[in-house]
């Protein structure tokens, strides 16, 4: 289980019902401050899931629909927040999506 505790969270709407997503915004500051500005700014309406393996994973947050597009707020890629506390090592963790270290963009 994760050490940390989230301090802030988010809902995501979909079509088959809302989820919700708890944000760890003194572990990951900058992540969490592009997410929540894009999410302000209404960027993420109409995304799809672009990526969707059972049992494994579910993406978005890529307004071409295609896993390849999708910026920052500062319309820039910025660095990864690793954190020793934070692990994928439970059911629902989210994380940036990205394609090699400090990418991170939209996804």
């Amino acid at each position: 289980l994760n050490s940390v505790s989230p301090l802030q969270s988010a809902t995501l709407h979909t079509d088959v019902g809302d989820i919700k997503l708890e944000l760890f915004c003194e572990e990951c500051p900058k992540t969490c401050e592009n997410f929540l500005a894009l999410c302000g700014s209404n960027y993420y309406n109409g995304s799809i899931f672009h990526r969707n393996i059972k049992g494994f994973i579910v993406q978005t947050g890529d307004p071409t629909g295609t896993g390849k597009g999708g910026q920052s707020i500062w319309a820039r890629k910025f660095e990864d927040e690793f954190r020793d506390g934070l692990k994928h090592n439970e059911r629902g963790m989210i994380s940036m999506a990205n394609n090699g270290p400090n990418t991170n963009a939209s996804q």
